[in-house]
C-alpha cells in the first residue's frame, strides 16, 4: 500500500539524520519543508521533498493537504490509562480546599482507585481502557506508555499489565509497559513497608519477567512514598529482571530522587515540579531525559517544571500527560503543548520537539518514531487549514487535527483497524 501526501503546506519536525533527542538550544530547531509532498509504504515513510521535486509515481492512494500541515504524530511517555472508574470526588474535595495530601492521608488518592481495580475484572477493566486509549489516538498521539500501580498486590497488579499486553496485541498504536507497584504502599503495609517491597521484588517481578509484561521500572520516589533507597532497592532489582528503570521525581518536594535515577542510568525522570539546581547539574551531560506533566500542574495547582531554566542550563526536555484519575484525567497531548508554551514558557518550536522525537526517546522509540524520518513508522497528523505550527498550541481550545494515522492508515473507530 502506498500513500502520497500532495500540496502540504508544511511538513513538520523533518530529520534526515537519525538523532536520539535534541537539548538545550537545539530545541528551538524545529525543521520543515513547506508546500512538501510525502510518500508512505507499508506503514513507513519511504521520501519526503518539496512538491517541486515530488517523482512521478504510481500510488494506490493520492491525499490532497492543500492549505494543511503534517507532523509527526504525538509520543506521550507518562501515562497510568488503565485504571477502574473516576475520582472526581476529590476533585470537588480540592475545590472545597482540601489538599492531595490531606486526600490521600484519608485514604483516597492512589488507594481509593487501588481499592477499585482490585475489585474490576480484568475484561472490565480492558474494555474501560481502551475508550480512553482510542480518545487519545484520535487527539494525535501515536506512541503510549501505561504503568501499572493502581493494582498494589500481586494479582491486581498483573491484571493491570495484562490489560496492558492486551491493548498493545489489539491496536496499532506503539505501547510500552511499567511496572509502576511502588506507587503507594497498601494500607496494610504502611508499618512494615519492606515487606511491600519485598513482594514487588519477589513475588510479581519474576511473574513479570516469565510473561513479558513490561519493559520498564518505576516507583513513585517522594515524601510519604517511597524513599531514596526504597526508590534505589526497587531499581536494582528491577534491572536484575531486564527492566530499564524510570522515576515520578520531584513532584511536591525534592528528595535526591534526580541523582538516583541518574545513578541508575534512568530513561527518564518525570515530573520535575520542584527543582534545584544541583538537580539541573546532575542530569547535564546524561541520557536521561527529563519528561515535564504540565496538565498536572494545571489540574493540581502546583508548580510548572521549570522548563526555560533547564532548556537554557543545556538539558533536553520532553512532555507527556500523565493520564491518570487522581491528578490528571486527560490524555490530551494538544493541550499539554499548549499549556507548554502558555504556562512554562516554551516556544511552539520547543513543545513539538518535546512532544514527538524527545518523547520517543523516553520511550526507548527514538528509532521506530517521533520524526519524519525515511524507514520511520507512518505515524502522522494531518492539521485543519492553520496558518502556522504556532496556530496549533495558540489555539488550546480547539481541535486543529483533521486526520490521524498509525503506520500509514487512517484512524476510524467506526470501522476496523
Amino acid at each position: 500500500m502506498t500513500i502520497l501526501f500532495k500540496n502540504i503546506k508544511e511538513l513538520i519536525q523533518v530529520r534526515t539524520e537519525q538523532i536520539s533527542f535534541v537539548s538545550g538550544k537545539k530545541m528551538q530547531e524545529l525543521p520543515t519543508i513547506k508546500n512538501a509532498y510525502l510518500l508512505i509504504k507499508n506503514g513507513l515513510i519511504s521520501d519526503f521533498g518539496a512538491m517541486d521535486e515530488c517523482p512521478n509515481l504510481k500510488v494506490d492512494e493520492i491525499i490532497d493537504a492543500t492549505g494543511k500541515m503534517i507532523l509527526p504524530s504525538w509520543c506521550d511517555s507518562h501515562t497510568h490509562i488503565v485504571y477502574a472508574g473516576n475520582r472526581e470526588g476529590e476533585f470537588v474535595d480540592r475545590i472545597n480546599g482540601m489538599s492531595y495530601e490531606e486526600i490521600a492521608n484519608r485514604g483516597g488518592g492512589i488507594l481509593n482507585s487501588a481499592k477499585k481495580l482490585q475489585e474490576t475484572s480484568e475484561d472490565n477493566l480492558y474494555e474501560q481502557s481502551k475508550v480512553r486509549l482510542e480518545e487519545v489516538i484520535m487527539l494525535g498521539t501515536g506512541a503510549v506508555e501505561i504503568k501499572s500501580g493502581y493494582g498494589l498486590a500481586v494479582d491486581a497488579e498483573l491484571k493491570m499489565l495484562r490489560v496492558i499486553k492486551r491493548l498493545k496485541e489489539n491496536y496499532p498504536i506503539e505501547i510500552k509497559a511499567t511496572f509502576l507497584g511502588a506507587h503507594a504502599v497498601p494500607k496494610e503495609y504502611k508499618k512494615n513497608k519492606q515487606r511491600y517491597l519485598d513482594i514487588l521484588v519477589d513475588e510479581i517481578m519474576p511473574k513479570i519477567a516469565s510473561e513479558n509484561l513490561a519493559e520498564y521500572v518505576d516507583v513513585f520516589c517522594e515524601t510519604g512514598y517511597f524513599s531514596v533507597s526504597d526508590t534505589d532497592f526497587i531499581l536494582k532489582a528491577g534491572k536484575k529482571h531486564g527492566l530499564i528503570p524510570k522515576i515520578h521525581v520531584n513532584q511536591f518536594t525534592a528528595i535526591g530522587g534526580v541523582q538516583i535515577g541518574v545513578k541508575h542510568n534512568a530513561l527518564s525522570v518525570d515530573h520535575l515540579e520542584e527543582m534545584r539546581d544541583e538537580d539541573i547539574a546532575t542530569l547535564q551531560n546524561t541520557k536521561t531525559m527529563p519528561v515535564a506533566l504540565p496538565s498536572c500542574s494545571y489540574f493540581l495547582s502546583i508548580p510548572y517544571t521549570p522548563a526555560r531554566k533547564m532548556i537554557d542550563a543545556g538539558l533536553p526536555l520532553a512532555l507527556a500527560t500523565d493520564y491518570n484519575p487522581g491528578s490528571t484525567p486527560s490524555g490530551n497531548m494538544n493541550f499539554v503543548v499548549s499549556t507548554a508554551c502558555i504556562k512554562m514558557k516554551m516556544t511552539p518550536e520547543e513543545a513539538i520537539n518535546a512532544a514527538t522525537i524527545n518523547g520517543a526517546y523516553a520511550m526507548g522509540l527514538e528509532k521506530k518514531t517521533g520524526s519524519i524520518t525515511v524507514g520511520k513508522q507512518a505515524n502522522l497528523i494531518l492539521t485543519k487549514n492553520i496558518n502556522s505550527y504556532g496556530f496549533l498550541p495558540y489555539s488550546f481550545g480547539s481541535n486543529q487535527l483533521e486526520k490521524v494515522y498509525l503506520k500509514g492508515k487512517e484512524v476510524n473507530f467506526n470501522r476496523e483497524l
